[in-house]
C-alpha cells in the first residue's frame, strides 16, 4: 500500500497530478535550473560572442600583483628609458608634483596642542614656532654637504623626486631612516638624522620564496594586516658586484618601540588588504604604447627605404634568367653586352647635373614614398590620448603638441590635470615627504630650544613629542605653482578672488606660483624701502602700498 501522507490532494481528494516536464530544448535558461547563459546584467554573459572568452581570474590584491610584479615594472622600466612618450609623461608628472624645489611650511596645530597639553599655545605661538622650524628645517634639507642623505648626493627635494619617480614608475617609494651620531661635528652634520632611499627591488620575501600569509611582497603584516616590519635585501639581486649580499635579507621593523619610523613605504592603494604598489602609472597603458612604437619604428623604416630606392630602371630583358629561358643565343648575349658597354661609357654632363641616357628598350619609373601611412597621425593621436587618461596628464601635455587647441579647451584640461597634480602631491606628501620630516622634527626639539608659550618647561616638548607629534609637525608641502596660460585674464581673476573672500593671498600665491606668501610680502616691503632710499620712483603698486600706509598715519595717531 502506498504512503499517501507525501501526497498533496486535490479539493475532491484525489492526489494532485504533476505539471508535465518540458522537453529540454523548450526550457527557459533561468540561475535557479542552474542555466546561466541568460543572466540580468550583460557583464554577466558567458555565452554570447563578445563575452564568452573574457573570463579574468577574482584574486586578492597581494596575489594579483606581487606574483608579476618583477616583469611588470621591469617592462615599464624599459618603455621609460627607451620610449620618448612614456619618459616625457613620468618627467611632466614629476615637474608638476615636486619641480626644482619641495618646501613645507609648517602649520602647527595649536588648537589641538591646547586642549592635549591644558598649555596656553595659540595662533601667536604657532606663526612664531613655524619661522623657526622652517628656518632649522631649510638649513637641514637644503645643506650644502648633503647630509640629509644617507650617501650624501642629494638635498631633500632631489631626493623625494627620486623617490616619486619610484613611485610613478615602480609603484612603491621606500626610504630607511638612519641615526648616524658619528657624523656629527663642526663643518659636518648637525643632526644624526638622515635618509637612505631604498629601490622597491630589494623588498622581497627571505630567499626569493613565494608570499605567506604574513609575508606579503617582503612586507611583514600581523592578523590584522597591519604592516609591523620589512625584509630588505642588502644588495639588490641584479648587483654583479654584490652578489653575495644580493642573497642575503635583513629585517627592518617598521619602527621603534616610542612610534619613530623606521622605514618609511609609499604606494597608491588601490584595494583594500594591498600592502605593495600596483607597478606604477603606466602599467595599464604598457601595450598600447609597445604597440605605438612598434607602429612608429616600422612607418620610419619603410619611409627609409623608400627614400633610398627613389628611382629605378625597368627592362624588358634580365641577362640570366631572361638568357636560361630563351637558350642565351648569340643575338641575346649581344644586346646585353651593348646594354653594358652603353652604360659604362655615358657619363654625358649638363652643367653639374649628370643627363640619364638609357639604352634601347629602358625607361625610368618613381618609387611613391606615401610615408608615413594617412591614418598614422590619427593612430598616434588616439594612443597618446589613452596614455594622457592613464597618467592624470591633458593630451596636450603629453604630446607636447598645442597647435590645435584654443585657450578655452587648453585651460580646461591643465585644470583637470592639475587636480590629479594635487592629489599626487597631497598623497605623497602625506605618506612619504611628512613622516620623514617629523622624525628629523623629533631630533630638532632636543637640539634646539624653540618657541614655547609662558609656563610651558623648556623640555617639555622634546620629553612629549611622541604623543605631540601628529599636531606639532603638520605642515604644507609647496612645489612648483599651476602657472599661466593668458597672465593677465587670469590675474584679474585671482585680484577678484581678493576682493570678494572667496581666497587668500597664501592660496593665491601657492597655486599660481609655488613660492611662500610671507616671503613674497616680505621681499615686497625690501623693494619698497630700496625704491625710497635710491631716489628710485617706484612702480604703481608701491605707490599704492605707500599711499595706504599715508592714509593710515593719521589714524594712528588718533588712536594714540
Amino acid at each position: 500500500m502506498k504512503d499517501r501522507s507525501a501526497l498533496i490532494l486535490g479539493p475532491d481528494g484525489s492526489p494532485m497530478r504533476r505539471a508535465p516536464v518540458p522537453a529540454p530544448s523548450s526550457r527557459r535558461p533561468s540561475a535557479l535550473n542552474g542555466d546561466w547563459g541568460n543572466t540580468p546584467y550583460d557583464a554577466a554573459d558567458i555565452t554570447g560572442a563578445h563575452m564568452s572568452a573574457w573570463n579574468p581570474s577574482l584574486l586578492s590584491p597581494d596575489v594579483e600583483l606581487n606574483i608579476y610584479r618583477d616583469r611588470i615594472v621591469s617592462r615599464v622600466r624599459d618603455l621609460v628609458r627607451n620610449d620618448g612618450w612614456a619618459s616625457g609623461a613620468i618627467t611632466r608628472v614629476l615637474d608638476n608634483v615636486i619641480g626644482g624645489s619641495f618646501k613645507a611650511i609648517s602649520k602647527p596645530d595649536y588648537r589641538a596642542l591646547r586642549v592635549k597639553t591644558g598649555f596656553a599655545f595659540d595662533a601667536v605661538w604657532a606663526d612664531e614656532w613655524a619661522r623657526e622650524m622652517d628656518s632649522h628645517w631649510r638649513s637641514f634639507a637644503e645643506d650644502e654637504n648633503r647630509y640629509c642623505d644617507v650617501g650624501r648626493r642629494l638635498t631633500f627635494t632631489q631626493l623625494c623626486w627620486s623617490a616619486l619617480r619610484h613611485d610613478l614608475v615602480d609603484g612603491d617609494a621606500l626610504a630607511q631612516i638612519c641615526w648616524l651620531p658619528e657624523r656629527i661635528g663642526r663643518g659636518r652634520a648637525e643632526y644624526a638624522t638622515t635618509f637612505n632611499l631604498i629601490d622597491p627591488d630589494r623588498l622581497s620575501v627571505p630567499q626569493n620564496n613565494w608570499d605567506m600569509k604574513h609575508c606579503r611582497g617582503g612586507v611583514q603584516i600581523d592578523e590584522w594586516g597591519a604592516t609591523i616590519g620589512y625584509h630588505i635585501r642588502s644588495a639588490h639581486q641584479g648587483d654583479w658586484f654584490a652578489a653575495a649580499e644580493s642573497q642575503q635579507w635583513q629585517y627592518i621593523p617598521r619602527e621603534t618601540d616610542w612610534g619613530r619610523p623606521n622605514i618609511v613605504h609609499q604606494f597608491q592603494t588601490e584595494r583594500a588588504g594591498q600592502h605593495r604598489g600596483g607597478a606604477g602609472i603606466l602599467a595599464p597603458i604598457v601595450q598600447r604604447l609597445k604597440m605605438l612604437i612598434k607602429y612608429d619604428g616600422t612607418e620610419l623604416d619603410a619611409a627609409i627605404v623608400n627614400a633610398i630606392f627613389g628611382a629605378y630602371v625597368e627592362s624588358p630583358f634580365d641577362q640570366e634568367m631572361i638568357g636560361d629561358a630563351l637558350g642565351a643565343g648569340d643575338g641575346l648575349s649581344s644586346y646585353q653586352d651593348m646594354r653594358s658597354e652603353f652604360h659604362s661609357g655615358k657619363g654625358i654632363m649638363l652643367g653639374e647635373v649628370r643627363m640619364p641616357m638609357l639604352a634601347p628598350g629602358e625607361k625610368i619609373n618613381a618609387v611613391s614614398a606615401a610615408r608615413p601611412a594617412s591614418n598614422f597621425a590619427d593612430f598616434e593621436a588616439a594612443i597618446l590620448r589613452n596614455v594622457a587618461a592613464g597618467t592624470g596628464l591633458s593630451a596636450m601635455q603629453v604630446s607636447n603638441d598645442w597647435s590645435d587647441v584654443n585657450y578655452s579647451s587648453a585651460r580646461a584640461a591643465l585644470i583637470e590635470a592639475w587636480k590629479t597634480m594635487s592629489r599626487r602631491r597631497l598623497n605623497f606628501s602625506q605618506g612619504f615627504a611628512s613622516p620623514l620630516r617629523s622624525a628629523w622634527m623629533e631630533e630638532c626639539v632636543n637640539v634646539h630650544q624653540l618657541p614655547l608659550p609662558a609656563g610651558v618647561p623648556k623640555d617639555y616638548l622634546a620629553r612629549n613629542f611622541p604623543d605631540l607629534k601628529t599636531p606639532l609637525s603638520r605642515c604644507k608641502w609647496l612645489g612648483p605653482g599651476r602657472g599661466y596660460i593668458d597672465p593677465v585674464a587670469e590675474r584679474k581673476g585671482s585680484i577678484l578672488s581678493l576682493d570678494s573672500g572667496m581666497s587668500t593671498l597664501e592660496q593665491e600665491i601657492a597655486e599660481n606660483s609655488g613660492q611662500d606668501w610671507e616671503e613674497v610680502v616680505d621681499q615686497r616691503a625690501v623693494e619698497i624701502e630700496r625704491f625710497k632710499l635710491k631716489g628710485v620712483p617706484p612702480p604703481e603698486w608701491a605707490l599704492n602700498q605707500a599711499t595706504a600706509d599715508q592714509a593710515s598715519q593719521p589714524l594712528e595717531r588718533d588712536a594714540k
